[in-house]
């Protein structure tokens, strides 16, 4: 599926787009963004809050969790650190930010599957990760993220500001089949 989703148009792609492209997005797809001429220079953390219902019926809130963290911690000092661990967080965040604008709402046909991918992989991290989350059934999640500029070299004259810029996006229910461990 992926070759077909890159290959030249053909018979096969021009019949069968749209089932390619389900199968490949957005998890196995394709860019060029390592040989992007202007590199990063923020560090964008990705963190995650949810509603639990607890088994004796109430609901509890957890604090945020920052998920990217977690991802570092599980890379730092591995020789061979796993794909999913450096990069399905951050390329899910990357999808969800060039889907919507500013203002969280989608910008094109993609932004839904965005959200549910980042959904997806945020309550499958809290059943994981969270022990809150474990005890019940998460009901909804709410996602933000924390950005901070790369301070520019000691020799710099460039002055930039060192105060973290949060996107908070609106809290989202998670679907029955998810909740009741479908991600798990």
């Amino acid at each position: 599926m992926v070759f077909l989703s890159l290959a030249p148009a053909n018979t096969v792609t021009k019949q069968h787009g749209k089932a390619i492209e389900e199968w490949v997005y957005p998890e196995f797809e394709q860019n060029w963004k390592l040989f992007a001429p202007n590199p990063l220079q923020q560090n964008i953390a990705v963190q995650v809050r949810a509603e639990v219902r607890m088994k004796d019926g109430g609901v509890r809130t957890t604090g945020w969790n920052d998920l990217s963290a977690r991802d570092g911690a599980a890379i730092d000092g591995s020789l061979v650190p796993s794909h999913t661990q450096q990069n399905e967080l951050r390329r899910a965040w990357d999808f969800f930010v060039s889907t919507h604008g500013p203002d969280n709402r989608p910008v094109g046909m993609r932004g839904a599957l965005s959200e549910q991918y980042v959904r997806r992989i945020v309550v499958m991290r809290l059943y994981r990760e969270d022990a809150t989350s474990r005890e019940g059934v998460i009901q909804r999640v709410q996602v933000r993220s924390r950005t901070t500029n790369v301070q520019p070299p000691g020799w710099s004259r460039e002055k930039i500001s060192d105060k973290p810029f949060y996107r908070v996006l609106p809290w989202w229910t998670v679907a029955a089949d998810e909740a009741a461990g479908g991600v798990r």
